[in-house]
């Protein structure tokens, strides 16, 4: 099927149902954008000092971080010397006397700026994972030194004169079809970065770039401490009615570490819709949690509202001196969407069906609160609450009941592992001598089914603080034949651990998205191409959540299941009678997920269509007349994230591109229908995508890649039966 097919007719024809799930959204694949300033490697430094373990690479496997003699001092001198070196080297390659060659332009800027990457890929995989005070501030001075750095290489004329040169001929150079598609991605880079402004132009894109840095800097710093400033302290057990006597063990704990000792801390998440409200029975309690998430970044020092107007005016105002209308327009250029309109065809497609079903919704709860003797309508606060009662009498569904079946480690070993050595032939063994950033960080040597090693794996589930919310992948170390690297991938989560001593209990939810994520990990560690640049998950935003949506729905998987959903005292399967309610009740409330989902798309895009000339006054305003502008202004239904923690759209790496969930999930979709076609869980059916897909990166274009695995275009038929709309593809 052609794109408008995928964006257009199918989404419009029966999306009355779900949309991607919390964990998708949060699911991002992050391949550094903090340092894309250098995403490769080569010579060592020999100035720094030696006791710097950056100075040279680690000797551990892979080159994997010592992170025991890791100190943050490290860090800053590591910085300056890999910006001084790697400058070095570009300067070098643009005033080469020699005619310009592929190998002495394009190749030895991939082999340019190691000790740059190697601090890069460590430091600002902490600066999520683990942050301090230290790190924060290190973050808050490199961000302006990173930016026109990143602009000293794109915007250098002697440089791109080599590079077009070089494009110009392409057809003529002889290359392979992967160095060809690396010579196209370096041109587009320079081109989209403004190496073809004026002087003066190219001054004014450094102007904005440097303030873009520091003010997304400055707002990943104030979400982190919003999180922890807005934490709800409760004074009484009595209060928490509702939760299970796990999670009171825990709150209270998260008070006592936090200082209110006696009390009870209940952490907010990243997205508008708090997990904790569907079981609080006291409704000011729950009233309090729901505005201490969805008023976050309103006041005071921590304010992001000035942020959210500036970092979209800079945005536009880079757009039009790139020559595009519009920051949307600027980012869908390389993706497989193409467009702004194409975008907000599908999502449009969506808007009737998807609010005629959350109606229906909302009036089930409304009539759950009348018949209870409840004088309200239903409010945001309430509607996980009353959904999951409904949703109880509907299906009898105790969630609590369900997460005694699904026991984190089981999940991970049993499950999780399990599917990756079944489809690809992977195992995963456990490595206690490297060491980590965090103690609650493991380690493990991937192997492939011959045995040969292929990379190091970090998993990374747990919150805490310093961490920020959400869900993603990326990397230590990227795959590269030509530079003779081997991956060394991170997956992050923020699953509530379990009190000391205990196991740690999951929902449903959390189970698909260690499927999601280490989708987006082996999409890491089985790349196998030539060129960093081109490795792994290097592809469009609207493709790169295609591998790890894939995985997911392995987690149902009968043969899956029944290896991993075990009560986690006696061993016990899950049973049936159970397990067919969970599958049951997954299309209830999906009205509300949806809504929330594209709500929020319409906001990501809103923003970025603003032209260079656009003044918004009122953020809140802006938002309202967004959402009533495309039909999905409904009161107890917000935004999943509103514009002051939209940390996808917002903070930059999914600007113009929070919509990419829901076209990749077209992709996925189809891709699953068409393995269960041919024989489901097997290798023959894994080999056939790992080649495919998980292989291929960016060395070609992405639907190239598609149509080799599946021998045509996608359709939209298996979304319809994904999301519960249709029984079988006719």
């Amino acid at each position: 099927m052609r794109k408008k097919t995928l964006t257009a007719i199918a989404v419009s024809a029966a999306l009355t149902l779900a949309a991607c799930s919390d964990q998708a959204d949060n699911a991002s694949a992050d391949t550094g954008s903090e340092n894309t300033q250098s995403q490769v490697a080569g010579n060592d430094t020999a100035q720094l000092d030696s006791s710097n373990p950056f100075a040279q690479p680690s000797e551990l496997q892979y080159e994997a971080p010592d992170f025991s003699i890791i100190e943050d001092d490290h860090f800053l001198p590591a910085f300056e010397q890999g910006m001084q070196d790697h400058m070095a080297e570009i300067e070098a390659i643009a005033t080469n006397p020699e005619p310009a060659t592929f190998e002495n332009t394009i190749v030895a800027m991939e082999k340019s700026g190691e000790l740059l990457t190697r601090v890069s890929r460590v430091f600002f995989n902490l600066t999520g994972t683990d942050s301090n005070e230290q790190r924060r501030d290190i973050q808050r001075t490199l961000s302006p030194k990173l930016s026109a750095h990143s602009d000293d290489i794109n915007l250098n004329a002697d440089l791109f004169a080599r590079v077009e040169s070089l494009y110009n001929q392409r057809d003529e150079l002889g290359l392979d079809s992967e160095a060809e598609r690396l010579l196209e991605v370096y041109y587009d880079r320079f081109v989209s970065a403004g190496a073809k402004l004026n002087e003066e132009e190219r001054q004014q894109i450094r102007e904005l770039n440097e303030e873009h840095a520091n003010l997304t800097t400055q707002f990943a710093q104030n979400q982190l401490a919003i999180t922890s400033d807005i934490a709800v302290v409760v004074d009484s057990e009595e209060e928490l009615d509702g939760l299970s006597a796990s999670e009171i063990r825990s709150a209270a704990n998260a008070a006592q570490d936090a200082g209110h000792e006696g009390k009870y801390l209940l952490s907010i998440t990243n997205t508008t819709r708090q997990p904790v409200l569907s079981s609080l029975n006291n409704r000011e309690l729950r009233q309090r949690v729901w505005e201490a998430s969805a008023y976050r970044g309103t006041s005071g020092e921590l304010d992001n509202r000035p942020l959210v107007k500036r970092l979209t005016e800079i945005r536009a105002e880079r757009a039009e001196l790139l020559g595009f209308d519009t920051w949307a327009d600027y980012q869908l250029q390389d993706t497989m969407a193409e467009n702004p309109g194409n975008v907000l065809e599908m999502l449009s497609s969506m808007v009737p069906a998807v609010v005629a079903n959350t109606e229906l919704e909302q009036a089930d709860i409304q009539a759950l609160i009348d018949r209870d003797g409840g004088d309200f309508e239903v409010q945001p606060w309430d509607w996980a609450y009353y959904a999951e009662q409904v949703r109880q009498e509907r299906y009898d569904l105790d969630e609590e009941e369900v997460r005694q079946y699904f026991e984190f480690n089981r999940v991970l070993h049993d499950g999780v592992f399990y599917t990756m050595n079944r489809l690809y032939g992977l195992t995963f063994e456990e490595r206690d001598d490297l060491p980590t950033y965090h103690p609650d960080v493991e380690v493990y040597e991937v192997f492939d089914h011959d045995g040969t090693s292929l990379a190091i794996f970090y998993a990374d589930y747990f919150a805490r603080e310093g961490k920020r919310g959400g869900a993603w992948m990326t990397s230590f170390v990227g795959q590269s034949h030509l530079l003779e690297k081997k991956p060394v991938v991170v997956n992050v989560m923020n699953i509530p651990k379990g009190p000391e001593g205990e196991p740690t209990l999951i929902s449903y939810d959390h189970v698909t998205t260690m499927f999601h994520e280490l989708g987006h990990g082996i999409h890491g560690m089985l790349s196998n191409v030539n060129y960093p640049s081109l490795a792994g998950t290097s592809v469009s935003r609207d493709f790169v959540e295609f591998p790890s949506t894939f995985e997911e729905d392995w987690a149902a998987y009968p043969d899956v299941l029944s290896n991993y959903a075990k009560h986690y005292e006696t061993g016990e399967p899950i049973p049936d009678e159970l397990l067919e309610k969970i599958m049951q009740s997954r299309s209830f409330n999906q009205g509300f997920d949806t809504l929330e989902y594209i709500a929020a798309a319409f906001l990501d895009m809103e923003w970025h269509m603003l032209d260079a000339d656009a003044n918004v006054d009122d953020v809140e305003a802006f938002e309202a007349a967004a959402l009533e502008k495309h039909g999905v202004n409904m009161p107890a239904v917000p935004p999943r994230y509103k514009s002051t923690y939209f940390n996808h759209s917002i903070g930059g790496g999914y600007s113009a591109g929070y919509y990419a969930y829901m076209w990749s999930e077209i992709l996925a979709a189809d891709a699953f229908a068409y393995v269960q076609s041919r024989g489901g869980l097997s290798r023959e059916n894994g080999n056939l995508y790992r080649r495919a897909i998980l292989e291929t990166g960016n060395s070609r274009p992405p639907m190239e890649s598609y149509i080799e695995f599946r021998g045509q275009e996608p359709t939209t038929e298996a979304l319809l039966i994904r999301r519960g709309l249709k029984t079988n593809v006719e």
